[in-house]
């Protein structure tokens, strides 16, 4: 298996607000960076986007580490919330539908044919690669005209920001 670096960020101009999310990928001396966003949406949800636009571009199964400063992307699959959340029906814990239910189905469903190693890393803490990503994120919420976040509802919000304790 090809192994592959991917590191991540979203970022969100209010909460909800405008979005953007920045990857910077690598195969061995290849490296992409790419960056997307929405008119309309959160930042939990930015840093999904992030991690299913990257492994959405990998044409064949590889061995990927994907480095984040999401706690909410990188504890979902350290601790297994996600594997609960799919078993359980999308509910979790505290007897409440899973946030952004939608980007996590996407997100389970891109992973399956990868090995992923799952890495936090603290945000702004000069880490080269999240710092690149966070200036991708910014940068494109930053940009007029984005297209909508169709998947995102605001009578949801109260549920996009996870309690970890009711993971």
């Amino acid at each position: 298996m090809k192994k592959i670096e991917i590191y991540t960020d979203g970022a969100c101009k209010g909460n909800p607000g405008p979005g953007g999310y920045g990857i910077v990928m690598r195969y061995k001396q290849h490296e992409r960076t790419l960056s997307g966003g929405f008119s309309h949406t959160t930042n939990n949800r930015m840093e999904l986007y992030a991690v299913i636009d990257a492994f959405s571009r990998l044409t064949e199964p590889c061995d990927v580490t994907l480095t984040s400063d999401s706690k909410y992307v990188i504890d979902a699959f350290q601790k297994r919330w996600v594997q609960n959340w799919a078993r359980n029906g999308w509910i979790t814990s505290t007897k409440k539908s899973v946030a952004n239910r939608d980007l996590w189905e996407r997100l389970c469903a891109l992973i399956k044919s990868h090995r992923v190693t799952w890495v936090w890393v603290k945000g702004h803490a000069e880490h080269p690669d999240n710092n690149r990503c966070d200036a991708l994120a910014t940068a494109h919420a930053e940009k007029l005209q984005l297209p909508e976040d169709k998947g995102y509802t605001s009578n949801s919000e109260s549920e996009n920001v996870l309690n970890f304790k009711d993971a």
